[in-house]
């Protein structure tokens, strides 16, 4: 039997393990891609501060994914287990309004970012000689705090509005963390008008910024296509194809959940798309950016020799 213990402000998110042997298999294999996740951010931050090679704008960008990643998936992951590991899935009123005020905030972050990141790409191949102005030092410092900014203020608004509004004796939310529109199904009020700021909401951080990015790679795919040398094509493609990569594998399974009319989502639908953009992906970013990058792999020998070298 399952320990909740609820208060009448406690909610109880139902989680993501089943029970029995396959819920202890799942369990498990989050915990090794959490692992592999905290651990691959963590090299990619410490790479890229390392060594001088990739003291460059997109890098500096990448290492800025690589910490959004890093605490997007700490937000979700260990709560999860611990509940597991307790049989309570119990987490306070202000606790799951903390928990969506983090996750919203790294989520429209990195969404942002992603499409800075586009810019950069398409300045680099475009744009060649403007690169040094256009992606200078403050430019980049003024697209990280202004991704952070815009996604603390939206998630802060949305946090607000969820904490204010009464919610009925229920208070088990299907889903294994506070997302704010499952736990607007629990309240005791009309929310049709969030549920239209939802909406706003998603646009601004999913779609424009995906128009943005489709605009960037088409404009940079059509130069690579004149480009005369065959290098120059194979590296600009390889560096697109990465970018893309990571891009559809997060901006996908988050239009799906949020842009979708409410009476054609499922809460077993809306779990497993949420383990693409709130745990795989920060996962798969930083091996998908270092796998297919020779600047990284060059990187991460070149740190491995010195630190060799020192012990020597």
């Amino acid at each position: 039997m399952e320990n909740y213990n609820q208060t009448l402000t406690d909610f109880v998110l139902l989680g993501l393990f089943p029970p029995a042997k396959f819920g202890l298999f799942l369990f498990i294999l989050i915990v090794l891609i959490f692992l592999m996740a905290v651990i691959g951010n963590l090299s990619m931050i410490l790479l890229i501060f390392l060594d001088t090679h990739l003291h460059t704008p997109m890098y500096f960008l990448l290492s800025q994914l690589s910490l959004i990643d890093l605490n997007y998936i700490s937000t979700i992951v260990p709560k999860m287990a611990s509940d597991f590991l307790r049989r309570n899935k119990s987490i306070s009123f202000i606790g799951c309004g903390t928990q969506s005020f983090f996750f919203m905030t790294f989520a429209g972050a990195e969404a942002l970012l992603l499409t800075s990141m586009a810019y950069d790409r398409y300045v680099a191949i475009c744009l060649p000689l403007h690169y040094p102005i256009r992606m200078s030092k403050r430019m980049c410092v003024l697209m990280i705090t202004g991704s952070w900014m815009i996604g603390s203020i939206n998630s802060c608004a949305h946090t607000v509005y969820a904490l204010r509004i009464p919610y009925c004796k229920s208070r088990a939310i299907n889903h294994f963390f506070c997302d704010v529109p499952t736990m607007l199904t629990l309240a005791c009020t009309d929310t049709w008008v969030y549920e239209y700021t939802v909406f706003l909401s998603s646009t601004m951080f999913l779609v424009f910024p995906f128009t943005g990015i489709a605009c960037s790679y088409g404009r940079v795919l059509l130069a690579v296509y004149r480009m005369h040398s065959a290098e120059g094509r194979k590296k600009a493609y390889s560096t697109c194809s990465t970018h893309l990569t990571v891009v559809t594998f997060y901006y996908a399974p988050f239009a799906y959940t949020y842009l979708r009319p409410r009476s054609l989502q499922s809460p077993t639908e809306d779990k497993v798309l949420a383990v693409f953009y709130t745990i795989l992906t920060p996962m798969f970013n930083p091996i998908i950016y270092s796998l297919r990058n020779k600047e990284v792999m060059g990187a991460l020998t070149r740190v491995i020799w010195k630190i060799f070298s020192v012990k020597m």
